[in-house]
């Protein structure tokens, strides 16, 4: 595991499971889907979904559940249980607020999150975050969102910086690829217990003793 790079100009989070806890709200609604099909929803059902957009994540459960060509139904039903879940409101989870703050106070950050923006919105403004971020990037505002690049490629863009520079930070293994293709360091708080996942760093939490450490020496990196 490589150490969190001190000579980092930008960081850039993603938002469901990382930040905020927006995961009870998606397996809230993806058990519900499963379960109307007579599937049970487990470890297994939730890694086929965890992280990607509300689009691909309906084509996964369309061919999981044996209805190829039901895509486009699930994940506008998919959609329509996460606004409903979410408007119950959801907290950023533990150390979330603390660390974007100290990131914010030494670098420019960003938000690159696989959710439309709606979604994001939501959960960032519910979690207290809405006001941290000048920047935040949706799956719905690029052409291919992640696993492709795309989104930490505009969001390194829009922060000024260039990826090798940036450090992301990641829960799911569809968020790690696109951070890895983009070219940024990969740093991981897996939001699915178990999950075995590539990266720089990893963490349990954003609790982490290190990560407040890293964030208050920050400085940003020279040109």
């Amino acid at each position: 595991m490589r150490p969190l790079p001190t000579s980092t100009e930008a960081v850039v989070f993603d938002c469901d499971g990382l930040l905020v806890d927006t995961e009870a709200c998606w397996t809230v609604a993806e058990s519900a889907i499963f379960a109307a099909h007579g599937h049970p929803f487990g470890p297994e059902q939730k890694a086929l979904v965890i992280g990607r957009t509300v689009e691909a994540a309906g084509e996964a459960m369309a061919q999981y559940l044996g209805r190829p060509r039901a895509g486009a139904e699930l994940a506008a039903e998919l959609l329509e249980r996460v606004r409903q879940e979410l408007s119950r409101g959801a907290a950023a989870l533990p150390g979330a607020v603390e660390l974007v703050r100290a990131c914010r106070a030494a670098v420019p950050i960003a938000v690159a999150s696989n959710s439309p923006r709606e979604l994001l919105d939501v959960a960032l403004r519910s979690a207290g975050l809405a006001d941290c971020f000048t920047y935040s990037f949706a799956a719905d505002e690029v052409r291919s969102p992640k696993p492709a690049p795309e989104l930490y490629l505009t969001a390194c863009e829009a922060l000024g910086t260039t990826p090798r520079r940036s450090v992301a930070f990641e829960d799911s293994a569809t968020g790690v690829a696109s951070a890895r293709a983009a070219g940024l360091y990969v740093a991981v708080v897996p939001s699915l217990q178990g999950a075995d996942l590539d990266h720089d760093w990893r963490g349990t939490s954003l609790l982490d003793p290190g990560l407040l450490a890293w964030a208050g020496g920050l400085r940003g990196a020279p040109h």
